[in-house]
C-alpha cells in the first residue's frame, strides 16, 4: 500500500508539473493557464523569431522586413547573445521587439525550478546588455511550459507569449513554399506568427528557407490589409 501510495504520489506531482505543456497545440489549456498565443487586439499580424541572433539568418531577416518595412519580435537565446552581441543590438536599432528565450534552450519539464532561475535571470541580463531593452516577453525552448516554469516568469513581471500560426520552418524538409503556406494558411488579424532566424537548434541551413519563404509570407499579410505589430500590440 505505501509503494502505492508513494507512486499516487509520484504521478500527481508530474501531472502537476506538466500540465501547462499542451499549451502550443490546445488552445483550451493555453486559456486555461492564462498563456497569450494571439495578440490582445484583433488588428494586426505579429511574426515573431525565435533561437537568434545567428550571424547570417538574422541579418537576412532583418534584410527582407526592412525591404517591406516591417516589424516584428525576436525572442533571443542568451548563450548566442553572448557569442553575437553585436547583431542582438542590430535588431534592436532597426525598431524591432526584443523578447526573451532563455539562456539554455532545453525542455523546461527537464529543469529544476533553481535552475531555471538562473537561466531566466542570466538571459534577461544578457539580452538587455547587448540591445539596450527590458525583454519582459518570454516564449520557452520549444514553446513548452512547466507548471514552475510559468510562475517563476510571472513572478518577474513578464509576459508569457506562444503563437497562433507557424511556418514549421525548422524540418529538414521544409521548403521557402511550404513555410510560407503553413504560416499563411487561415491567417487573419490577431494572429501571431512563429518563425526562426536560426539554424542552431533545427535543420542545418533552415534559416535559408524561412528568409526565402519570408517575402512571400509577407505578401500574404500585405494582402490582408493588416499591419505588421509588435507581439505586445493592444490597441
Amino acid at each position: 500500500m505505501a509503494r502505492k501510495a508513494i507512486a499516487a504520489i509520484g504521478l500527481a506531482g508530474a501531472a502537476a508539473w506538466t500540465w501547462p505543456a499542451p499549451a502550443p497545440l490546445a488552445p483550451s489549456i493555453a486559456e486555461r493557464a492564462g498563456i497569450q498565443c494571439r495578440l490582445r487586439s484583433a488588428t494586426g499580424v505579429a511574426l515573431t523569431f525565435d533561437d537568434g541572433p545567428h550571424p547570417e539568418g538574422t541579418p537576412a531577416v532583418l534584410e527582407a522586413l526592412a525591404a517591406a518595412s516591417a516589424t516584428a519580435t525576436f525572442f533571443l537565446v542568451g548563450e548566442y547573445v553572448v557569442r553575437y552581441p553585436e547583431i542582438a543590438a542590430q535588431i534592436a536599432l532597426a525598431g524591432h521587439e526584443i523578447g526573451n528565450h532563455g539562456y539554455l534552450h532545453r525542455l523546461l519539464l527537464r529543469r529544476r525550478v533553481s535552475s531555471l532561475a538562473r537561466d531566466l535571470d542570466a538571459a534577461y541580463e544578457v539580452i538587455a546588455e547587448a540591445t539596450g531593452r527590458q525583454p519582459n516577453l518570454y516564449r520557452p525552448p520549444y514553446g513548452v511550459f512547466s507548471s514552475g516554469a510559468l510562475e517563476l516568469v510571472r513572478a518577474r513581471g513578464w509576459q508569457p507569449l506562444l503563437w497562433s500560426a507557424w511556418g514549421r520552418d525548422w524540418r529538414a524538409r521544409a521548403t521557402p513554399d511550404s513555410i510560407a503556406q503553413c504560416a499563411a494558411r487561415r491567417l487573419r488579424g490577431g494572429d501571431v506568427v512563429l518563425l526562426h532566424d536560426s539554424d542552431h537548434y533545427s535543420a542545418r541551413g533552415s534559416w535559408h528557407r524561412t528568409a526565402a519563404a519570408l517575402p512571400l509570407i509577407l505578401e500574404t499579410v500585405r494582402a490582408l490589409d493588416e499591419p505588421f505589430v509588435p507581439a505586445t500590440h493592444s490597441t
